[in-house]
Protein backbone atom coordinates (compact mmCIF):
# COMPACT_ATOMS: atom_id res chain seq x y z
CA UNK A 1 0.00 0.00 0.00
CA UNK A 2 1.08 3.42 -1.06
CA UNK A 3 1.78 5.42 2.71
CA UNK A 4 2.27 8.61 1.33
CA UNK A 5 1.04 10.75 -1.43
CA UNK A 6 2.53 14.12 -2.92
CA UNK A 7 -0.19 15.84 -5.20
CA UNK A 8 1.42 19.17 -7.30
CA UNK A 9 -1.08 21.41 -8.77
CA UNK A 10 0.67 23.28 -12.05
CA UNK A 11 -0.60 25.49 -14.44
CA UNK A 12 2.72 26.70 -16.90
CA UNK A 13 4.92 25.95 -14.21
CA UNK A 14 7.92 24.44 -16.79
CA UNK A 15 10.70 26.47 -15.58
CA UNK A 16 9.89 26.06 -11.49
CA UNK A 17 8.85 22.46 -11.66
CA UNK A 18 11.79 20.85 -12.37
CA UNK A 19 13.87 21.62 -9.42
CA UNK A 20 10.80 21.03 -6.91
CA UNK A 21 10.51 17.56 -8.23
CA UNK A 22 14.06 17.00 -7.81
CA UNK A 23 14.28 18.26 -4.02
CA UNK A 24 10.68 15.31 -3.58
CA UNK A 25 13.26 12.66 -5.35
CA UNK A 26 15.89 13.67 -2.85
CA UNK A 27 13.48 13.47 0.13
CA UNK A 28 11.96 10.67 -0.34
CA UNK A 29 14.82 8.43 -1.27
CA UNK A 30 16.01 8.51 2.13
CA UNK A 31 12.45 8.05 3.49
CA UNK A 32 10.62 4.78 5.13
CA UNK A 33 7.50 3.48 3.10
CA UNK A 34 6.47 3.94 0.01
CA UNK A 35 5.83 7.49 -2.00
CA UNK A 36 3.73 8.64 -4.98
CA UNK A 37 3.78 11.61 -6.57
CA UNK A 38 1.31 13.08 -8.71
CA UNK A 39 1.92 16.31 -10.81
CA UNK A 40 -1.80 17.28 -12.05
CA UNK A 41 -1.75 19.65 -15.21
CA UNK A 42 -4.41 22.10 -15.31
CA UNK A 43 -4.46 22.55 -18.64
CA UNK A 44 -0.88 24.19 -19.43
CA UNK A 45 0.15 26.01 -22.72
CA UNK A 46 4.18 25.16 -21.87
CA UNK A 47 5.64 22.24 -21.51
CA UNK A 48 4.33 21.18 -17.62
CA UNK A 49 3.58 17.78 -18.46
CA UNK A 50 6.81 17.62 -20.29
CA UNK A 51 8.89 18.46 -17.62
CA UNK A 52 7.09 16.72 -15.11
CA UNK A 53 7.15 13.20 -17.19
CA UNK A 54 11.10 13.58 -17.64
CA UNK A 55 11.69 13.59 -14.16
CA UNK A 56 13.77 10.89 -12.00
CA UNK A 57 11.09 11.90 -9.36
CA UNK A 58 10.26 7.76 -8.59
CA UNK A 59 6.60 6.50 -8.90
CA UNK A 60 5.11 9.66 -10.74
CA UNK A 61 1.94 9.86 -12.32
CA UNK A 62 0.82 12.97 -14.74
CA UNK A 63 -3.48 13.65 -14.32
CA UNK A 64 -3.44 15.90 -17.88
CA UNK A 65 -6.96 18.23 -17.08
CA UNK A 66 -7.62 19.09 -20.65
CA UNK A 67 -8.36 23.12 -19.99
CA UNK A 68 -7.50 25.00 -17.17
CA UNK A 69 -10.14 24.80 -14.40
CA UNK A 70 -8.41 26.53 -11.29
CA UNK A 71 -5.78 25.22 -8.71
CA UNK A 72 -8.59 23.88 -6.65
CA UNK A 73 -10.07 21.76 -9.24
CA UNK A 74 -6.23 20.46 -9.71
CA UNK A 75 -5.84 19.92 -5.99
CA UNK A 76 -9.02 18.04 -5.70
CA UNK A 77 -8.39 15.98 -8.03
CA UNK A 78 -5.22 14.76 -7.26
CA UNK A 79 -6.17 14.24 -3.67
CA UNK A 80 -9.18 11.81 -5.05
CA UNK A 81 -6.69 9.83 -6.92
CA UNK A 82 -4.14 9.70 -4.58
CA UNK A 83 -3.82 5.98 -2.75
CA UNK A 84 -2.01 7.30 0.54
CA UNK A 85 -2.53 6.79 4.06
CA UNK A 86 -0.98 10.41 4.16
CA UNK A 87 -1.70 13.12 1.26
CA UNK A 88 0.49 16.08 0.93
CA UNK A 89 -0.35 18.67 -1.76
CA UNK A 90 2.31 21.15 -2.25
CA UNK A 91 3.24 24.25 -4.71
CA UNK A 92 5.04 23.80 -7.90
CA UNK A 93 7.45 26.55 -6.76
CA UNK A 94 8.67 25.24 -3.52
CA UNK A 95 7.97 27.84 -1.58
CA UNK A 96 7.28 25.38 1.13
CA UNK A 97 10.32 23.39 1.48
CA UNK A 98 9.63 19.67 0.94
CA UNK A 99 11.88 19.20 4.58
CA UNK A 100 8.62 20.54 6.46
CA UNK A 101 6.70 17.39 5.87
CA UNK A 102 8.47 15.91 8.52
CA UNK A 103 6.70 18.57 10.66
CA UNK A 104 3.57 18.42 9.84
CA UNK A 105 3.44 14.93 10.25
CA UNK A 106 4.58 14.93 13.69
CA UNK A 107 1.87 17.28 14.46
CA UNK A 108 -0.93 15.56 12.67
CA UNK A 109 0.26 12.65 14.36
CA UNK A 110 -0.27 14.73 17.96
CA UNK A 111 -3.75 15.33 16.88
CA UNK A 112 -4.71 11.68 16.54
CA UNK A 113 -3.70 11.04 12.62
CA UNK A 114 -6.85 11.73 10.88
CA UNK A 115 -7.26 15.21 10.81
CA UNK A 116 -4.81 17.95 8.57
CA UNK A 117 -2.08 19.41 9.93
CA UNK A 118 -1.21 22.48 7.39
CA UNK A 119 1.73 25.48 7.07
CA UNK A 120 1.56 28.07 8.03
CA UNK A 121 3.59 31.57 8.49
CA UNK A 122 0.94 33.71 10.82
CA UNK A 123 1.92 31.02 13.94
CA UNK A 124 5.07 32.04 16.36
CA UNK A 125 8.16 30.02 14.82
CA UNK A 126 7.08 30.66 11.51
CA UNK A 127 10.35 32.41 9.20
CA UNK A 128 9.47 34.27 6.09
CA UNK A 129 13.35 33.92 4.22
CA UNK A 130 12.21 35.95 1.29
CA UNK A 131 9.25 38.30 1.88
CA UNK A 132 6.35 38.98 -0.86
CA UNK A 133 7.15 42.93 -1.93
CA UNK A 134 4.30 45.93 -2.28
CA UNK A 135 1.06 45.84 -1.21
CA UNK A 136 0.42 41.89 -1.77
CA UNK A 137 1.71 41.37 2.24
CA UNK A 138 -0.85 44.20 3.33
CA UNK A 139 -3.37 42.03 1.16
CA UNK A 140 -2.49 38.68 2.40
CA UNK A 141 -2.83 39.74 6.26
CA UNK A 142 -6.38 41.65 5.27
CA UNK A 143 -7.26 38.82 3.29
CA UNK A 144 -6.41 36.14 6.56
CA UNK A 145 -8.56 38.43 8.44
CA UNK A 146 -11.52 38.14 6.18
CA UNK A 147 -11.13 34.57 5.92
CA UNK A 148 -11.20 34.52 10.20
CA UNK A 149 -14.23 36.59 10.35
CA UNK A 150 -16.40 34.95 7.44
CA UNK A 151 -15.47 31.18 7.38
CA UNK A 152 -12.31 30.43 9.99
CA UNK A 153 -12.61 31.32 13.10
CA UNK A 154 -9.16 31.46 14.78
CA UNK A 155 -7.06 30.46 11.78
CA UNK A 156 -4.56 32.82 11.36
CA UNK A 157 -2.83 31.96 7.72
CA UNK A 158 -4.79 29.41 5.97
CA UNK A 159 -3.53 30.23 2.57
CA UNK A 160 0.07 28.68 2.88
CA UNK A 161 0.10 25.69 -0.61
CA UNK A 162 1.23 22.93 1.55
CA UNK A 163 -1.10 20.89 3.57
CA UNK A 164 -1.04 17.40 4.86
CA UNK A 165 -4.21 15.37 5.01
CA UNK A 166 -5.38 12.15 6.45
CA UNK A 167 -6.58 9.66 3.78
CA UNK A 168 -10.06 9.76 5.28
CA UNK A 169 -9.98 13.57 5.97
CA UNK A 170 -8.96 13.73 1.86
CA UNK A 171 -11.60 11.23 0.47
CA UNK A 172 -14.49 12.98 2.97
CA UNK A 173 -13.62 17.13 2.50
CA UNK A 174 -12.45 16.79 -1.47
CA UNK A 175 -15.50 14.69 -2.26
CA UNK A 176 -17.40 17.26 -1.49
CA UNK A 177 -15.35 20.44 -2.68
CA UNK A 178 -16.75 23.03 -5.29
CA UNK A 179 -14.12 25.93 -5.45
CA UNK A 180 -11.93 25.66 -8.51
CA UNK A 181 -9.78 28.22 -7.67
CA UNK A 182 -8.12 30.33 -4.92
CA UNK A 183 -10.34 29.90 -2.10
CA UNK A 184 -10.06 26.15 -1.73
CA UNK A 185 -8.08 26.08 0.90
CA UNK A 186 -10.38 27.89 2.77
CA UNK A 187 -12.74 25.38 1.58
CA UNK A 188 -11.03 22.43 2.58
CA UNK A 189 -10.35 23.65 6.26
CA UNK A 190 -14.20 24.84 6.94
CA UNK A 191 -15.37 21.66 5.52
CA UNK A 192 -13.00 19.69 7.85
CA UNK A 193 -14.26 21.65 10.65
CA UNK A 194 -17.70 20.85 9.62
CA UNK A 195 -17.38 17.37 9.59
CA UNK A 196 -15.61 17.12 12.93
CA UNK A 197 -11.70 16.49 11.41
CA UNK A 198 -9.54 18.28 14.05
CA UNK A 199 -7.21 20.72 12.09
CA UNK A 200 -3.69 22.11 13.15
CA UNK A 201 -1.59 25.05 12.39
CA UNK A 202 2.12 24.49 11.77
CA UNK A 203 4.47 27.14 11.84
CA UNK A 204 7.69 26.72 8.41
CA UNK A 205 9.52 28.22 6.65
CA UNK A 206 8.44 30.02 3.44
CA UNK A 207 9.61 31.88 0.60
CA UNK A 208 8.60 33.54 -1.92
CA UNK A 209 8.93 32.98 -5.08
CA UNK A 210 8.81 35.57 -8.23
CA UNK A 211 6.14 34.68 -10.87
CA UNK A 212 3.13 34.68 -9.13
CA UNK A 213 -0.22 33.77 -10.93
CA UNK A 214 -1.85 35.76 -8.00
CA UNK A 215 -3.45 39.22 -9.19
CA UNK A 216 -5.58 41.67 -7.29
CA UNK A 217 -8.40 40.19 -9.17
CA UNK A 218 -7.80 37.00 -7.62
CA UNK A 219 -8.25 38.66 -4.34
CA UNK A 220 -11.43 39.96 -5.14
CA UNK A 221 -12.74 36.30 -6.51
CA UNK A 222 -11.08 34.80 -3.39
CA UNK A 223 -13.21 36.99 -1.10
CA UNK A 224 -16.35 36.17 -3.31
CA UNK A 225 -15.74 32.62 -2.98
CA UNK A 226 -15.29 32.78 0.77
CA UNK A 227 -18.73 34.62 1.42
CA UNK A 228 -20.07 31.50 -0.82
CA UNK A 229 -18.09 29.08 0.96
CA UNK A 230 -19.92 30.56 4.33
CA UNK A 231 -23.52 30.11 2.46
CA UNK A 232 -23.19 27.04 1.65
CA UNK A 233 -22.22 26.01 5.08
CA UNK A 234 -24.71 27.66 6.72
CA UNK A 235 -27.43 25.76 4.09
CA UNK A 236 -25.77 22.27 5.16
CA UNK A 237 -24.83 21.80 1.85
CA UNK A 238 -21.73 20.61 2.76
CA UNK A 239 -23.47 17.25 4.35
Amino acid sequence: MTLLSIVIPCYNEEKRLAPTLEAIADYVAGRVGDTEVIVVDDGSSDATSEVARSSECPNLTVIRVPANRGKGHAVRAGMLAAAGDLRLFTDADGSTSIEELATLEKALDEIGGSGIAFASIGTPGATVSQAQRGLRPAAGRFGNWLIRVIALPGVLDSQRGFKLFSATAADDVFSRAVVDRWAFDVEALAVARHLGFEIVEVPVTWAHKDDSRVTALSYLATFADVIRIRWRLLRGLYE
